[in-house]
């Protein structure tokens, strides 16, 4: 898969870009706050995920500005298809999304038709954040290889804030507890669905993890994930998703009832799941260096990348925003290696930071505009 062609003016502070990119690779040049990461940005959300720097779509036009519109064309192994995201702003902030002309309610249809994974720096999160980023990052990943997966994680989400509002409104007595049972049977689907769904993808991840990064440690040191779910043991696994698997994630949604009712939240599911990241069997959120949290944030993001590539037909896109300047020469050629089949947009504030076969196009980017260098 391939961007044959990039439009995009008024987001944040871009304005009037247009340009064919080179189907290896583009090196986007420029100065910090000019840009760059922005121009990323901007492709990024025409896959149909959110900003990958957690931007609020309200955000998206530039300041003093009244619209922006980005548009790219993708060709994949069967055919070119346009994708284009406009949005005003204003009271009602008018947001006007189409495929191959065609208008969609939402970012859903996105989601299969241009796939890309994003490589940042904040990537280090996922290793020594919060639990809720790690399964963040699970579920995008695992819903790229499945976009039904989308839908569950989107209806079980709804489900939550509704269930949690109503044990507001139970401990208050301005609703009968009765009611929970209902909330308490839809969200023991989804939730049991995505557990499956988020072992199943842990345990793919996790063999090519401990593959790349005893490579890219030089056989000195191990990394392990591990999905440990808030209702299922990991030997419950190995019995089919159905009445049973269900069955046993709503009633530990009834066991937690009354104390949930009590806090007005709740403490039982998917949503206190928890991806233990491990290096030499200890945590790497806990224990590991800063050097061993960079390298396994890289070697999950390039698994992602490889799971994806056995799936499809198509390689994914690969956006490096500011990252291969921060690594030795080594782990610049390990990372090479295993893109070497996709296409890549690379942002740099200095070309003389990458390894000299990075070659391609080079756009030069200040003040929100672009340039090509000839």
């Amino acid at each position: 898969m391939i961007v044959t062609y990039a439009d995009i003016d008024g987001f944040k502070n871009l304005s009037g870009i247009s340009f064919a990119p080179d189907p290896k690779y583009n090196i986007i040049v420029g100065p910090n706050a000019q840009g760059k990461t922005n121009l990323l940005e901007a492709m990024w959300i025409l896959s149909g995920c959110k900003s990958f720097r957690g931007s609020k779509e309200k955000d998206y036009v530039c300041l003093g500005g009244e619209r922006m519109s980005a548009k790219i064309k993708v060709l994949d192994s069967v055919r070119e298809q346009k994708i284009t995201f406009e949005m005003s702003k204003g009271n009602n902030q008018q947001k006007n999304i189409t495929l191959n002309g065609v208008p969609q309610k939402g970012t859903k249809a996105l989601f299969d038709v241009f796939k890309c994974i994003a490589f940042i720096p904040d990537d280090t999160d996922i290793i020594k954040g919060s639990p809720e980023r790690r399964r963040n990052f699970i579920d995008m990943a695992a819903s790229q290889l499945n976009p039904v997966f989308v839908v569950h994680i989107t209806k079980s989400n709804a489900i939550l804030n509704q269930r949690n509002a109503l044990l507001k409104n139970i401990s208050q007595g301005s609703a009968p507890a009765d009611i929970l049972e209902i909330w308490d049977r839809q969200a023991a689907h989804e939730g049991t669905l995505i557990s499956y769904m988020r072992n199943e993808y842990v345990s793919k991840l996790n063999k090519i993890c401990g593959r790349l990064y005893k490579t890219i440690s030089g056989g000195s040191e191990e990394l392990e994930l591990e999905y440990r779910s808030n209702v299922f043991r990991p030997e419950e696994f190995d019995i089919p998703c159905g009445d049973d698997a269900f069955g046993k994630y709503y009633k530990k949604l009834r066991e937690a009832a009354d104390y949930d009712i009590r806090t007005g939240s709740t403490h039982a599911g998917v949503n206190r799941d928890e991806i233990l990241i491990k290096i030499n069997g200890v945590s790497a959120k806990d224990y590991g260096s800063q050097g061993q949290i960079k390298s396994a944030a890289l070697v999950m993001k390039l698994a992602q990348a490889e799971i994806f590539m056995q799936k499809s037909k198509d390689a994914p896109v690969v956006f490096l925003d500011d990252v291969m300047g921060e690594l030795d020469e080594s782990r610049q050629r390990f990372v090479l290696d295993m893109i070497k089949d996709m296409q890549v947009f690379l942002t740099t504030p200095n070309v003389a930071a990458l390894l000299p076969e990075i070659k391609g196009k080079v756009l030069h980017i200040s003040g929100g505009k672009l340039t090509e260098e000839n």
